[in-house]
C-alpha cells in the first residue's frame, strides 16, 4: 500500500494593525509543523486552500484559530490543528511585543511523483480576507519592510523536515490586535482609540461607547454614576458587574445600595479598552451580572511621560501625570490624577485625587507577572433634589431669577466622602501543548459616607411635641475584601477546535460595617439608626465554558456557573427589650445560599462578513445581608434573557478602513427587580419585571484619521401582570425611570498641517447623547434630552493645547428626575399628599482649556 504523503502548507500572512504610521515588526516563524491529512482521507487532485485567522499573542503562541474559508471538513481540521502548534517570534511595535490577527491561507496540493513537496506560484488575488497578491517567493532577505499596507505579502512553502532553520515567511503588516470572538451580539470589546478625543468628566461616561446605555448622577461628582443598561435602571452597580484589569468593584451590602460601584476613581487616559457584555450569556459573568458586565482594561500605548493641566468654568481644575517607560511593554505605566472644583451651582464642590501604578514582569519565555496597585480619595458636595413647583414658583433660597432657581437647593448637608485603596498581582503562563493559566489575587480597602435628602420632613414623627427633624440619610460603608480569581485552558483539539475548554473560579471574602442613620436638618447630629450591621460573605464560584465547530460555518459555545455564597450578619441594630424582657441590642445569623446558570451561544457564519449569533443565559444577583434571617436558604434573584442579532465587518484586503456593524433583539425576564424608593433613598424590591428591545450600533475607521461610532437602542420594560404567560413580554405596566429610546454619537477627526516648515497635529471630537422620554411614577413622563460636545486640540512638537466645550448649547436639562410626596417647606407646614416632580440639575454648558506636554517620547510618538 502507498503510504500516504505529507502535505505542506503555502501560507501567506497579512497582519492587522491598529496604525498603519507607526513601525510594526511582523511576527516571524519559529516552529510551522504541516497539517497531515488522516489515512482514509484522499489526496486533493486539485490544489486546496483554507483561509485560517490566526491570534499571535505577545509570547509568540497561537491563542485562537478559526476557519474564516473552508475547504472541506477534514482539510480544515488538519490545517487548525497544525496551526495551533506554530510558534513565533512575536511581532513588535518598536521593541515592545505585541498581539496580533492573521490571515494564513494554508494551501494542500496535490502529490508530485518523486517529491514530498513543491513550492507553488501564483498570481492575482488570495482568498476572501487575504487581502495581498501572491508571487513568487524572494529570498527572506529581501522581505518588503512595511509601508503603510501597501506592499504585497510573499508566501513561501515550508521546508521539509530534512531542512535545516525555522521556516522562512514575509509579511506585510497592516492590521492590529484582535480581541476574543464575542460569546453574544451584545459582547462588545471596545477599543478607545481615537474616540478618547471626545470630552469627557471620567472614565465612567466611557460606557456610553456600548449602545443602550445611559447615565445619571444625583449625588456630585464623586457619587457613583446610576446606570441604566439595556432596558434596566441598574443603579449604582446592583444590576451590572463592574471589573478593573479583573478586581470586581461591586460592593456586597452596601448601605447606599446592595451592589454600589464607584469607577470615579479611574484615571481615563490610562483606560485602552472596555468589554461591555449586555446580558448574562458569558460563564464567566458572576455576581450582578443581571444586565451585564462592564470589564475595564487599563494600558498606555504612548510612551514617555505625559504632563496636563486643565483650568475650566466654575474653577475646575484638573492635572494628570502620566508616564510610561519607553523600554517597558505598554502593561507597566504610572498615573497621577487631581480634581477640583467649585461646581456648577451652590454646593458642589468637589476635590480627589488618586493614583493607579502597573509593572509587568517577564519570569521566563512563558510566564508574565502583573502586579497592579491604585489609591484614591475624595470629598464631595450634593445639591440634591429640588420640587419642580418651588422652581417654577421661585420659593427656593437663591436669587429669583430662572437659572439660579434650578440650580438651587434645599439641604447643604448633603454630599459624601470616598476611600479606595487596591493591590492586585496576576501570573500568566502558558502551559505545554498551547495551555495556558491565568491566576489573580487582589485585596480591595474601600470606605465611603454619603449623605441625602429626598423627601425634607415628610418621614420623621417623633413622639410628643417634638418638632421634627428632617428625613436627612446617611449612608456608612467600611469594608476590606480579599479575593482569588483564575483560569485555564488546556491545550487540547475537539473536532478540529483548538483550545474548546476553559475553567475557571473566583474565591472572594467580604468583611464590611454598613449602616444608614437619619441626621438632623439642623446641624446634622445623627438621631436614629435604620439599620447597623457587620457582614461577612464568602463567595465561592466555578464555571467551565466548551467552544466546539462541528461545521466550518458553524460554531457552538456552552457552559455552566455555579455560585455559593455563606453570609454571617451581626445586627448591632436590634431592641433593648422584647415581650419577654429586657435585651441586648445585638443580633447574629448565618444563611447559606447557591445558583446554577447554565449558558449557550450558537454562531451561523452566513458569509466571509456577515455573522448570525443567538444566546441565551441564566445569571443572578445574590441577597443584601440586611435582608437574611437566620438559617434561611439565602433569597436571590434570577434573570433569564435570550438575544439573536447579526453582526457584518468588513476590514483588510488591502483596505485603509473598517466597518464593522451589529443589530439584535432581546427579551430579559427578572424574578426579583427593584425600583428607586424616596423615603429609604435607595432601591426597594418591587417583585418581578420583564424586558423587550433591539439595539443597533455601527463604528467606522479610516487610517486613523477618522473614527466614528454611533448607536440607537430601544427597551421597554413592564411588571408582568399578575397570571399572565412569561411570554407576554410586552404587557404589564410600564416600569418607572428607565428611558424607552437611547441614542449616541461619538467621532473623532485627526489630521496634520504644515505651518512654519513643522506639522502640526489636530484633532476634532464630537459627542452627542440623545434620551428619549423617561417615564415617571403616576403616568407622568419627563421630557427628552439632547446632549452635545465637542473638543479640539493642535499639537506642535511637545506641546499640545485642547479646548473641550460641554453642554454646547447649554441646555437646561435634568439629570435625574422622580415623581413623589414630599415636605421641603419646613417642619411646621403641612405635607402635600399630591406627588410632583422632582430633579437634578444637569450640568450647564462648561469651557475647560488643557495644556499638555510629551516628554521622553520615543519617536513614533511625535506628531
Amino acid at each position: 500500500m502507498r503510504s500516504s504523503p505529507v502535505w505542506i502548507p503555502t501560507l501567506v500572512l497579512c497582519v492587522l494593525s491598529a496604525t498603519a504610521e507607526v513601525p510594526v515588526t511582523p511576527p516571524v516563524p519559529l516552529e510551522a509543523p504541516p497539517p497531515v491529512l488522516p489515512a482514509h482521507v484522499p489526496p486533493p487532485e486539485i490544489p486546496a486552500t483554507v483561509l485560517l485567522r490566526v491570534t499571535i499573542d505577545t509570547a509568540g503562541e497561537v491563542s485562537h484559530v478559526e476557519v474564516r474559508q473552508t475547504a472541506g471538513v477534514h482539510f480544515d481540521r488538519a490545517a487548525m490543528a497544525a496551526a495551533v502548534k506554530w510558534r513565533f517570534q512575536p511581532a513588535r511595535r518598536g521593541d515592545v511585543p505585541i498581539e496580533v490577527r492573521v490571515d494564513v491561507p494554508v494551501t494542500f496540493v496535490p502529490p508530485v511523483h518523486g517529491h514530498h513537496l513543491e513550492t507553488v506560484e501564483a498570481s492575482g488575488h488570495g482568498p476572501p480576507g487575504g487581502g495581498a497578491e501572491m508571487e513568487a517567493p524572494p529570498p527572506a532577505s529581501d522581505a518588503p519592510v512595511m509601508d503603510g499596507g501597501t506592499a504585497p505579502a510573499v508566501a513561501e512553502a515550508a521546508p521539509d523536515a530534512g531542512a535545516s532553520g525555522p521556516p522562512s515567511f514575509s509579511t506585510t503588516v497592516r492590521g492590529v490586535a484582535s480581541a476574543p470572538p464575542p460569546v453574544a451580539v451584545g459582547d462588545f470589546h471596545i477599543p478607545v482609540g481615537q474616540l478618547a478625543d471626545v470630552p469627557r468628566r471620567s472614565a465612567s461616561e466611557l460606557m456610553l461607547l456600548a449602545p443602550g446605555v445611559m447615565l445619571a448622577n444625583h449625588g456630585g461628582e464623586g457619587h457613583a454614576e446610576t446606570i441604566f443598561i439595556r432596558g434596566m435602571d441598574a443603579g449604582e452597580g446592583k444590576d451590572v458587574e463592574l471589573r478593573l484589569n479583573g478586581v470586581p468593584l461591586n460592593e456586597v451590602s452596601h448601605a447606599h445600595g446592595h451592589g454600589y460601584a464607584d469607577t470615579y476613581f479611574i484615571i481615563p487616559e490610562l483606560v485602552e479598552s472596555l468589554r461591555v457584555t449586555e446580558g448574562p450569556y458569558d460563564p464567566s459573568q458572576g455576581d450582578f451580572a443581571v444586565a451585564g458586565t462592564v470589564e475595564y482594561q487599563l494600558g498606555l500605548a504612548r510612551r514617555g511621560l505625559m504632563a496636563s493641566a486643565s483650568y475650566g468654568s466654575f474653577a475646575t481644575r484638573r492635572l494628570a501625570l502620566v508616564w510610561g517607560p519607553p523600554e517597558a511593554s505598554e502593561a507597566t505605566f504610572v498615573g497621577l490624577l487631581l480634581r477640583q472644583g467649585h461646581g456648577f451651582g451652590p454646593n458642589r464642590a468637589h476635590s480627589n485625587a488618586g493614583a493607579m501604578a502597573q509593572v509587568e514582569l517577564r519570569l521566563g519565555d512563558e510566564t508574565r507577572l502583573r502586579l497592579f496597585g491604585t489609591s484614591y480619595g475624595a470629598r464631595f458636595s450634593s445639591a440634591g433634589v429640588v420640587r419642580e413647583t418651588d422652581v417654577v414658583d421661585s420659593r427656593l433660597p437663591c436669587d429669583t431669577d430662572p437659572d439660579s432657581q434650578f440650580f438651587c437647593l434645599y439641604d447643604p448637608n448633603q454630599g459624601g466622602a470616598s476611600q479606595r485603596h487596591i493591590l492586585s498581582a496576576e501570573l500568566q503562563s502558558r502551559l505545554k501543548r498551547g495551555g495556558r493559566f491565568v491566576q489573580q489575587g487582589y485585596v480591595v480597602l474601600r470606605q465611603t459616607r454619603i449623605r441625602d435628602n429626598f423627601t425634607g420632613f415628610l418621614q420623621d414623627t417623633p413622639p410628643g411635641e417634638e418638632a421634627q427633624r428632617g428625613d436627612n440619610t446617611e449612608g456608612y460603608y467600611r469594608g476590606s475584601t480579599v479575593g482569588l480569581r483564575g483560569r485555564y485552558t488546556p491545550g487540547i483539539t475537539l473536532l478540529g477546535q483548538p483550545q474548546p475548554l476553559e475553567l475557571g473560579y473566583v474565591a472572594r471574602f467580604d468583611d464590611v460595617r454598613t449602616r444608614s442613620r437619619r441626621l438632623r436638618d439642623s446641624g446634622g447630629a445623627p438621631y436614629t439608626t435604620l439599620f447597623d450591621n457587620q457582614v461577612r460573605t464568602t463567595h465561592l464560584g466555578a464555571y467551565a465554558s466548551l467552544r466546539a465547530a462541528p461545521r466550518p460555518w458553524l460554531t457552538l459555545r456552552g457552559g455552566v456557573r455555579l455560585d455559593t455564597f455563606l453570609f454571617g450578619v451581626d445586627d448591632e441594630n436590634r431592641p433593648t427589650s422584647d415581650r419577654d424582657g429586657p435585651r441586648i441590642p445585638e443580633e447574629s445569623l448565618e444563611a447559606y445560599g447557591f445558583f446554577a446558570s447554565p449558558r449557550a451561544s450558537a454562531e451561523v457564519r452566513l458569509s466571509p462578513r456577515l455573522t448570525w449569533l443567538t444566546s441565551v443565559g441564566l445569571g443572578a444577583r445574590s441577597s443584601d445581608a440586611a435582608a437574611l434571617s437566620d438559617a434561611e436558604l439565602a433569597p436571590y434573584a434570577r434573570v433569564a434573557s435570550g438575544e439573536t442579532g447579526l453582526g457584518w465587518r468588513l476590514e483588510g484586503e488591502g483596505r485603509p478602513y473598517t466597518l464593522e456593524a451589529r443589530g439584535a433583539f432581546f427579551a430579559t425576564r427578572v424574578s426579583q427587580d427593584f425600583v428607586f424608593d424616596e423615603k429609604l433613598g435607595r432601591n426597594q424590591p418591587i417583585g418581578a419585571s420583564q424586558r423587550l428591545g433591539a439595539f443597533i450600533s455601527a463604528r467606522g475607521t479610516w487610517a486613523e484619521r477618522l473614527d466614528v461610532q454611533a448607536s440607537v437602542a430601544w427597551a421597554k420594560a413592564t411588571l408582568p401582570v399578575p397570571g399572565a404567560s412569561a411570554w407576554k413580554l410586552w404587557d404589564g405596566t410600564v416600569m418607572p425611570y428607565i428611558p424607552q429610546l437611547l441614542g449616541r454619537l461619538d467621532a473623532s477627526l485627526r489630521g496634520t498641517a504644515g505651518v512654519a516648515g513643522e506639522q502640526l497635529g489636530w484633532s476634532l471630537g464630537l459627542g452627542h447623547s440623545a434620551i428619549g422620554p423617561k417615564p415617571l411614577p403616576l403616568d407622568r413622563y419627563s421630557e427628552s434630552i439632547f446632549l452635545f460636545d465637542v473638543g479640539a486640540r493642535a499639537r506642535w512638537k511637545a506641546m499640545e493645547l485642547g479646548l473641550a466645550v460641554e453642554n454646547l448649547l447649554d441646555t437646561r436639562w435634568r439629570e435625574s428626575e422622580f415623581n413623589y410626596v414630599s415636605n421641603f417647606r419646613g417642619p411646621d407646614a403641612p405635607a402635600s399628599l399630591l406627588a410632583t416632580r422632582h430633579f437634578s440639575a444637569g450640568a450647564p454648558r462648561t469651557f475647560t482649556g488643557t495644556l499638555t506636554v510629551y516628554l521622553d517620547l520615543q519617536e513614533e510618538d511625535s506628531p
